[in-house]
């Protein structure tokens, strides 16, 4: 699993750490993430939690455009979190070369994005139209919905032939905040021990990994391990790959058994 380290220019990020203030934050939190094991970066100028004050497309872009010419500086692949299509725009051609459509590629002018630049994009589930303001949306089978809306998006990516460039996510981050920890555990839970049904697309998969500290951190964190998903969002690296090399250690273990 290749990790993207999380980098928030914005400043209301409910993972204190991640967030920078400027180029040398953004350099100082860049160096910590690949000394442990990232692959890229994913930055983030606009909050999608239920803390975050909205801002406008300007103010998002300002935030990202302070600290990109550091964070490209490190010549590793950097995805853009936004939801916007004229934050993804001025991103891509600044030189970001991911795209993680936080609004679901829901909106075309998204979708042209991604063809007009060629780039890889992250699709994630959603449950509806706005990150903000979400209502989570499953029944006993909370797979079958996240199938559901991946074959409706992947229908119209068709139409715009970029299938091919995307890389899904099960979202499971997008919960509601106000969901209480048992029944948030449970869902994560079910979502990530049944990741294999989420192959049948044929694409990469794409995990935000889980990093508050719950007594079910290291049991939703084994699941995602053992899934082997192709790439993984993070806030702290060292975590995840620790569990890696556990994981790689029980499994060599279990076939010479």
């Amino acid at each position: 699993m290749k990790l993207f380290g999380v980098i928030n220019a914005s400043p209301d990020s409910l993972h204190e750490a991640s967030i920078v203030n400027g180029p040398s934050d953004a350099a100082r939190r860049a160096e910590w993430l690949l000394e442990r094991g990232c692959f890229g970066f994913d930055l983030g100028g606009q909050g999608s939690t239920y803390a975050a004050g909205e801002t406008t497309v300007d103010e998002e872009w300002s935030r990202l455009e302070a600290v990109l010419p550091t964070l490209q500086s490190y010549d590793v692949p950097i995805s853009v979190d936004t939801w916007r299509p004229e934050t993804a725009r001025r991103s891509l051609e600044s030189g970001v070369t991911w795209l993680n459509a936080a609004d679901g590629l829901q909106q075309p002018e998204m979708m042209q994005l991604v063809a007009d630049y060629k780039c890889p994009a992250i699709l994630p589930f959603l449950s509806g139209p706005d990150p903000l303001r979400m209502d989570l949306v499953t029944d006993h089978d909370p797979v079958a919905v996240i199938l559901d809306f991946f074959d409706q998006i992947l229908a119209q990516a068709d139409d715009f032939g970029i299938r091919d460039q995307l890389v899904i996510d099960p979202g499971t981050g997008f919960a509601p905040h106000d969901w209480p920890w048992d029944e948030r555990f449970l869902y994560q839970k079910q979502v990530y021990g049944q990741m294999n049904r989420l192959r049948t697309y044929g694409l990469p998969m794409y995990i935000a990994l889980p990093w508050k500290d719950t007594d079910q951190h290291a049991e939703l964190l084994d699941i995602v391990v053992a899934g082997d998903p192709e790439y993984g969002r993070c806030h702290e690296p060292h975590v995840i790959t620790e569990a890696m090399e556990i994981g790689a250690v029980t499994a060599r273990r279990q076939r010479s058994a």
